[in-house]
């Protein structure tokens, strides 16, 4: 899961996005609105912290321009703000939570799970098809109740397949959810292929449900 953190005050940024990475999410950081506007409108998340008190701008006026650009990327507000009206605007605008400062990283890391859960799986904390499930609080995988073991990169793609079922994913798409920025800099998709080879052959028992749709990317039907 691909988490941008834009937050200006480094220590916090830095602290957040280690504490995140711990729990495996793929971490972004930028400290001022234009370079968030930036990231969004060049990458989607699956949740995006943001304060309201940027350089160049207010965190809310970027929600705002997310919401009316039909972005679906979660979004929770982290702020030093702990006014009622700012709590109640940011939820008008469409952030899915508010967090006052100062928090737990721990409270803050199960709001996104929170947050990420609701977007997904409506609520609940497994995905299933067929005999494969995904627990996605345990992290874990199984086929016909037996345990597959994945690699946490192998993890992330099967998921990212999953919650786009009947969808072809491109391996831009695949690469950028995977790598994040990094993915502009791939001289090729092989590092793609090869996750993509080696999931198929931990699922095998389930037949053809990584479909390769060549030229393009997967499918998982």
């Amino acid at each position: 899961m691909k988490i941008l953190i834009i937050e200006d005050e480094l220590q916090l940024a830095k602290s957040i996005r280690q504490y995140l990475q711990r729990e495996n999410y793929l971490c972004e950081v930028e400290m001022d609105i234009t370079e968030g506007r930036s990231m969004i409108e060049d990458f989607a998340y699956d949740c995006i912290l943001l304060d309201i008190n940027l350089p160049g701008g207010s965190g809310l006026t970027l929600l705002k321009e997310l919401k009316q650009d039909k972005k679906t990327d979660g979004v929770i507000i982290i702020s030093a703000r702990d006014a009622l009206e700012d709590k109640v605007l940011s939820l008008k605008l469409g952030a899915d939570d508010y967090l006052a400062k100062p928090f737990h990283l721990a409270e803050l890391s199960a709001r996104i799970e929170t947050v990420i859960r609701r977007r997904y799986l409506q609520g609940d904390s497994q995905l299933s098809y067929d005999s494969l499930v995904i627990d996605t609080l345990a992290r874990s995988v199984s086929v016909d109740g037996e345990t597959i073991q994945l690699t946490k990169t192998e993890y992330e793609l099967l998921l990212f397949l999953m919650i786009n079922k009947g969808r072809v994913i491109t391996k831009n798409a695949i690469a950028e959810h995977l790598l994040g920025g990094s993915a502009l800099y791939l001289d090729n998709f092989d590092i793609i292929y090869a996750h993509v080879k080696n999931l198929k052959k931990k699922l095998q028992s389930m037949g053809g449900s990584i479909k390769t749709i060549y030229g393009t990317g997967y499918k998982f039907s």
